[in-house]
């Protein structure tokens, strides 16, 4: 296309197009702008690779020109205004810097002058649009706006007496509150004052509305400023006058604004919490507002109690919300056809009730059952008793719902609960039935494993109970008549349910095993008809549970006919249809077949792998959208967004992704059960796998999905093992870069920590040459970001301990976010571990970068975890780098010397297991501390509690420390006095790794002929035996521990001896003897 000649002409500004070729070429775009809009798909293909091809500055040029012709029709007009504000906010680098001055001045100019001359409100919006998109871009780094013409229209707008201009300057400063740049502070008066004189607008009710939600943006965008929200407070009234009547003019932007604060700056409504708490339940309690309307009002409570549940606390307006709650459940529909239904409807999710439901579960654990439970505990019991179906369902699901937030005061009464629970399985509504096997199962999670413990023969009985009096196979054996006396949907739940409590009763459902298995077995084979596939698989899910939950010698007898089940669903599985519900079921319940037969699982990989493969390879749609965009997607079915900040959001199609989690947890499963048996799939599994770690969408489905991911990696590197070891580095290689960019970048704490632990496990597997000079550099780096943050986030929350709400509540949110940091601390303790046991000394320069912040971690003023695991981490350096490692001992001797008598046990175990390999691997310079040492280590030892629960892991390492200052430092101690103390403390029972280095030192010392040991004649040998028969009945000596072979050596010169024999034998108790004998066949 040839290149349009522009010019500004200084009378009329506007860009005028100087030849008739360029006004064919303008026709000709509007047919194209016409084409992209065409319900045509290939026509709209077609235009859009024919748009694609327009250079920036000409579609820059076009598109301004639809925009202001007064005769283009108005859907071409408004396309050109999308596309044009898409092309600043996506392409703004590539274009916009590359065109003249005077083009960009032309832009500016014509986009003022567009929104000031436009008839139509839409159009003018539009262009409103792109005005604040060219401006964001127009800001430079130091926040100096370059297009300080827009700022002067803004104000000169806003008091102007036409509406419509009020309505753009609100727009633009809604759409881009930042707009001010580095000027705000100067401007703060006037922006306050134009939002209030627009809030109190009394003639025009649209521009109350827009100002409120432009000045709702303006708080968002400045939450971290508490000076700026506590001046702009007094704003908060008119946002709540303006969210009360938009909704009643059928517009909840305002009120969708106020959902928004709740969450990013809650700080905002605490001087009118009241007022907010107060507007929000009547809205959600008004039955004539839309659902979606009630919905978001009780979001805005549901919302401030997770994000500001200490102010919430505080306010007993809160109480009334949860009636509120408990009626939206009730809101349900009679509903002929619900028994038939082969799953809930999607549009169930929508329903007051689900949005109750999950209202309370979020609330409850927001605010804590201390404060929920005596709220709702009366409610629920009124509403069970209540003669109307719809109330008791409501009852039944909201005691689910609180399971989890009501965790530790409903376990004090679970007996009454549940008793109570297990009348409704009789209930004569299905429905009603249905909530009451949900409730169970739910609880058997919640409550898991004292659930099963107690109430398993109380909850099966019930169950049975129900299953039989609906599937009685000889009169019903036909799904018709299952279906007609509306129970298959009950029937799944109560499978789901036995499914449940089997799980985690294991073997204490062997005995009503027989009762189950045959009705299960017959729903499999005989519930074949499209409408009860889910049944069906809900089904096979139960059998395979069942199978895992009472062993394979109870089940085997079932397995095969089981496996021939599964393998005739599998072979119908190519006809089965993509959204078959049965897929996931089956593709879980193959894993436990497999971790069920083990080895024997192998012959049926071929078949299975194919469609888990499929399965696993699902590629979700995702789209990069701004905020405009996403408003015409979010009614699309299935999309989800993560809101990017800045108007941007990243969506997803969430179909298929939990199917494809699952499939991926499969793959794990097989890799960890079968070993090199699994060798043929690795390839194609890390070729799965490794792009999922770059995944970044989470909710629990992609937590799954990333969680075992990361968990696969050195599960995989075992099974290639087998292939050799140039395999093995080339599929490291593949994995390790994906790795370490995810462990720098893994927002979530669970998945980043899951990360971590695999890639130390990699690295031990793979040792020493695995990372190259890039790999560290990188990790050094990250490394040290995990340990700044950590002392930056102990900070904060010291901080957040001053504040104005802080309540025990807080304290324990506290409490858990340190546990969650401190988790990831040992992840980054695993990593060096994993570094130094595999490089050595070599390693010692890379390790200085972090040097500092060990130091930091040990300081006495730090808490507890901090100083264990920065001595956990020098104990490394002293074990794997020595002897260099002394050239840092001054900056942790001296804290390893204080710890051992340190008030946490933990911090003594560390400081007790550094002495002991400081006398075994430390070398020469070591010494003086050792001997130094050795008083401190006795006195915690001999001290009256050294064996208490908490302290007795502390106490053993303090043992084995002594012990391995005697056997390889023997000049730092008087042997000959502490060791008749040291067998007197032996065996340790609890720390299984130091036993194996205590009885590897009793070895020594028997095999020696140590007369202290051995006492006169032979005396200490009884004692011996029992300490060696303790030994071996605890698990502490294995039978593949090089010890036991020496063990069992001392037991046969024993044996040789007849009398000795005998009175060693006879000071044993039944258990020990049996120890004796069972080491003397095995080592």
């Amino acid at each position: 296309s040839l290149p349009l000649a522009i010019r500004k002409l200084k009378k009329t500004r506007t860009i005028r197009f100087l030849d008739l070729t360029a006004m064919a070429e303008q026709q000709q775009f509007y047919i194209l702008l016409g084409n992209l809009m065409s319900p045509d798909n290939d026509i709209r293909k077609q235009s859009e690779e024919a748009y694609d091809t327009i250079p920036g500055q000409t579609k820059i040029t076009f598109l301004l020109q639809a925009i202001r012709d007064a005769a283009c029709a108005e859907e071409v007009k408004t396309m050109a205004a999308v596309l044009l504000r898409r092309l600043l906010s996506s392409s703004f680098e590539e274009i916009y810097p590359g065109l003249t001055v005077d083009m960009q001045t032309a832009i500016k100019t014509e986009l003022v002058t567009s929104i000031q001359t436009e008839a139509s409100p839409n159009i003018r919006k539009k262009v409103a649009d792109i005005a604040a998109e060219l401006c964001r871009n127009l800001l430079d780094d130091d926040g100096n706006n370059q297009w300080p013409e827009l700022l002067k229209f803004l104000f000169d707008s806003v008091n102007s007496d036409n509406v419509g201009l009020r309505e753009a300057a609100l727009h633009i400063f809604w759409n881009f509150p930042g707009i001010f740049g580095n000027q705000q502070q100067h401007y703060m008066e006037v922006i306050k004052r134009m939002l209030v004189q627009c809030m109190q607008d009394q003639e025009n009710p649209q521009i109350r509305t827009l100002a409120a939600r432009a000045a709702a943006s303006f708080v968002l965008s400045n939450e971290g400023n508490a000076a700026l929200l506590k001046h702009f407070s007094d704003l908060l009234p008119g946002i709540l006058q303006a969210v009360n009547e938009s909704c009643y003019q059928g517009d909840d932007s305002v009120l969708k604004s106020l959902v928004e604060i709740a969450d990013t700056a809650p700080k905002y409504l605490r001087p009118n919490l009241e007022a907010t708490l107060q507007l929000s339940l009547k809205l959600c309690a008004d039955t004539t507002l839309t659902n979606m309307q009630r919905q978001l009002a009780l979001e805005v409570i549901v919302t401030l109690s997770e994000t500001a549940a200490a102010m919430l606390r505080k306010h007993t307006a809160i109480v009334a919300s949860i009636p509120q709650m408990l009626a939206m459940m009730v809101d349900l529909e009679e509903d002929e056809e619900w028994s038939m239904a082969d799953e809930l409807e999607d549009d169930d999710f929508d329903s007051n009730a689900v949005a109750g439901e999950s209202a309370l579960d979020r609330m409850a654990c927001g605010l804590g059952g201390k404060m929920v439970l005596p709220m709702i505990k009366q409610h629920i019991m009124t509403m069970l008793q209540n003669p109307d179906w719809k109330y008791r369902h409501a009852g039944l699901m909201a005691l689910s719902a609180i399971g989890e937030g009501c965790h530790q005061q409903m376990e004090a009464i679970l007996n009454e609960i549940v008793s109570f629970l297990l009348l409704f399985c009789q209930d004569p509504h299905p429905r009603v039935r249905y909530a009451a096997c949900n409730a169970i199962g739910q609880m058997a999670t919640d409550f898991a494993p004292t659930f099963q413990k107690k109430f398993h023969d109380k909850v099966i009985s019930a169950l049975l109970q129900t299953m039989e009096d609906q599937t009685n196979p000889r009169v019903q054996a036909h799904a018709a008549a299952l279906i007609q006396k509306g129970t298959k949907l009950v029937l799944e739940q109560v499978v789901t349910s036995i499914a449940s409590v089997a799980d985690t009763a294991e073997e204490k459902f062997v005995p009503y095993y027989d009762l189950f298995m045959p009705s299960l077995k017959h729903i499999v084979e005989n519930a074949v008809q499209k409408e009860l596939r889910l049944l069906r698989g809900k089904t096979i899910e139960c059998i395979s549970l069942i199978g895992l939950a009472v062993g394979k010698d109870k089940f085997m007898p079932d397995a095969s006919a089981v496996m021939q089940l599964l393998l005739k669903t599998q072979t119908d599985f190519n006809d089965l249809e993509d959204d078959d519900p049965q897929i996931s079921y089956m593709i879980s319940a193959w894993a436990r077949m497999c971790k069920i037969l083990g080895k024997e699982f192998q012959q049926y990989l071929p078949v299975v792998m194919g469609p888990l493969m499929k399965t696993a390879s699902i590629k979700p749609e995702v789209a990069l959208l701004d905020t405009q965009d996403m408003e015409n997607m979010s009614e699309d079915d299935g999309w989800e967004f993560v809101n990017l900040g800045d108007q941007q959001s990243f969506g997803i199609k969430t179909a298929g992704l939990e199917e494809k989690a699952t499939a991926c947890q499969m793959l794990v499963c097989y890799a960890k059960e079968l070993k090199e048996g699994f060798v043929e799939y690795t390839e194609q599994v890390v070729k799965l796998m490794v792009p999922l770690l770059k995944f970044y969408f989470h909710d629990d489905i992609l937590l799954m999905g990333a969680l075992t991911t990361s968990e696969s990696m050195p599960l995989l590197l075992e099974c290639a093992r087998v292939r050799g070891p140039d395999y093995l580095t080339q599929m490291w290689h593949f994995m390790c870069d994906a790795l370490i960019k995810a462990i720098g970048t893994e927002p979530d704490s669970d998945v980043l920590s899951e990360i971590m632990h695999s890639f130390a496990k990699c690295i031990e597997l793979m040792g020493e040459g695995c990372l190259n000079n890039e790999h560290f550099e990188e990790l050094g780096g990250i490394l040290k970001g995990k340990l700044e943050e950590h002392f930056k986030n102990q900070e904060l929350r010291q901080a957040k301990r001053q504040d104005e709400d802080y309540d025990e509540g807080m304290e324990e949110t506290l409490q858990d976010e340190d546990e969650n940091d401190v988790y990831i601390l040992t992840k980054v303790s695993d990593i060096l571990h994993s570094v130094f046991s595999s490089y050595k000394e070599q390693v010692l320069p890379w390790f200085e970068q972090l040097l500092q912040l060990i130091v930091q971690l040990v300081c006495p003023s730090r808490p507890w975890a901090d100083r264990q695991w920065g001595l956990c981490i020098f104990d490394d350096v002293v074990e794997h780098c020595s002897p260099s490692s002394f050239k840092y001992a001054e900056l942790f001797l001296r804290a390893m010397a204080l710890s051992l008598s340190d008030t946490s046990p933990e911090v003594r175990q560390a400081a007790a297991y550094g002495v002991g390999v400081m006398a075994q691997y430390g070398g020469e310079n070591y010494r003086p501390f050792c001997t130094e040492a050795l008083p401190t280590l006795l006195g915690v030892i001999q001290s009256p509690d050294s064996k208490v629960k908490e302290n007795v892991n502390a106490t053993e390492n303090c043992i084995s420390a002594v012990g391995k200052v005697m056997r390889f430092r023997p000049e730092c101690a008087n042997v000959n006095e502490i060791l008749p103390h040291w067998l007197s403390w032996l065996p340790l029972n609890e720390d299984k790794e130091e036993a194996v280095h205590t009885f590897d030192f009793l070895c020594d010392l028997i095999e020696s002929n140590n007369p202290i040991v051995l006492g006169p004649d032979n005396a200490n040998l009884p004692k011996i035996f029992q300490i060696i028969a303790e030994g071996v009945a605890n698990e502490s000596v294995k039978s593949e521990d090089a010890c036991s072979k020496r063990l069992a050596n001392v037991i046969r010169q024993v044996q040789g001896s007849g009398g000795l024999w005998t009175q060693c034998v006879t000071m044993l108790n039944e258990t020990q003897q049996k120890a004796i004998q069972d080491l003397l066949n095995t080592a």
